[in-house]
């Protein structure tokens, strides 16, 4: 059963040798930066219904812009690997959430209550939190109405 990936590996070293340490990079990347975004979210994140979108304040436009072009940049980023550390080393669940905050698109919001509401993601949040001896996330509530 292993023996066709054994053979691909040995066809392309250098494709399987870039596998190899993307997913180590991925692995320490997620385990350093990780802790410190789920640290920073205000422990009501998940809570309201709805959120404010508040820009940084007195940013000039231009700036504005460039904040908004690394943010959601760093989050397709973050995307990308998350869903490659769901097969690879890493935290895959915890990083797509982390991505999904990042990120800017219609219905974000609803999607990211949505994978906080299974109880070990918040319990591996609120695990981190306490770590870094941060209060605890409050959870959203279970059903949401429209």
């Amino acid at each position: 059963m292993l023996e066709p990936l054994w053979d691909w590996i040995q066809i392309n070293q250098g494709g399987a040798t870039i596998l190899v340490a993307s997913s180590l990079l991925l692995l320490v990347a997620s385990a350093a930066l990780l802790p410190v975004a789920i640290r920073l979210l205000p422990t009501d994140y998940f809570v309201s219904r709805h959120r404010d979108r508040q820009p940084p304040r007195h940013l000039p436009l231009p700036l504005y812009v460039a904040y908004l072009i690394g943010k959601n940049a760093l989050g397709a980023v973050l995307l990308v690997a998350g869903v490659a550390m769901l097969v690879l080393p890493g935290q895959g669940i915890l990083t797509i959430l982390v991505a999904l905050i990042l990120l800017d698109f219609p219905g974000k919001y609803r999607l990211e209550r949505k994978v906080v509401r299974y109880p070990w993601v918040i319990r591996s949040i609120n695990w981190i939190r306490r770590r870094w001896d941060a209060p605890p996330m409050e959870a959203p509530p279970r059903e949401e109405k429209p």
